[in-house]
């Protein structure tokens, strides 16, 4: 399902259930690609962490990275910001929530940002990504910053040093993609 900002997809995955527990197929290359993901993907990621933990907001640019994120333990607020400088939906965000429970995945094109708080007590979260990570490209924008107003379920979340001191997207403007070019 398209959302508001181009190119972010919320995918809702048929889940086949019986008394066994379920089966899915969490990545089916020409589904995706019929849904609307062109991507290719090089690199699946894993990532656990503890309730209140926010992630983010990240980026990576040059070589940004388009994500398919799901988590398969626990409950996150997911957020993708649109970072495409000329983007009609820049500065915009769009915010779900993703969960084991409900098997939903959600893809964010190169290009924009990524960040996700926990919500339950612990989320194992994993996801593709279709550029490799090169930490010479890492950057972060500031969580709360206000010209983005994230409406985030939490004041006072647990922070990485490096989430805890980002800058505001207007500072990191000039490294970010063209995307009118």
């Amino acid at each position: 399902m398209e959302t508001a900002i181009p190119g972010i997809i919320l995918i809702e995955p048929s889940v086949h259930r019986d008394d066994r527990g379920f089966f899915l197929e969490s990545y089916r290359e020409s589904s995706y690609r019929d849904g609307g993901i062109r991507a290719r993907f090089v690199q699946d990621n894993h990532s656990s962490s503890v309730k209140n933990t926010l992630r983010g907001l990240h980026g990576q640019s040059p070589n940004p990275q388009g994500k398919l994120v799901r988590v398969i333990e626990g409950e996150i607020f997911d957020v993708s910001v649109d970072a495409r400088r000329g983007s009609p939906t820049f500065g915009k965000h769009f915010a779900t929530r993703l969960s084991a429970e409900n098997f939903h995945q959600l893809y964010i094109p190169p290009g924009l940002l990524h960040g996700f708080l926990v919500t339950s007590d612990v989320a194992q979260v994993v996801y593709k990504c279709t550029d490799f990570y090169r930490p010479e490209a890492d950057f972060s924008v500031a969580w709360n910053d206000p010209e983005i107003g994230i409406d985030w379920p939490i004041d006072a979340p647990i922070l990485s040093e490096k989430d805890r001191c980002a800058p505001r997207l207007r500072d990191v403007e000039n490294q970010l993609i063209d995307y009118s070019a």
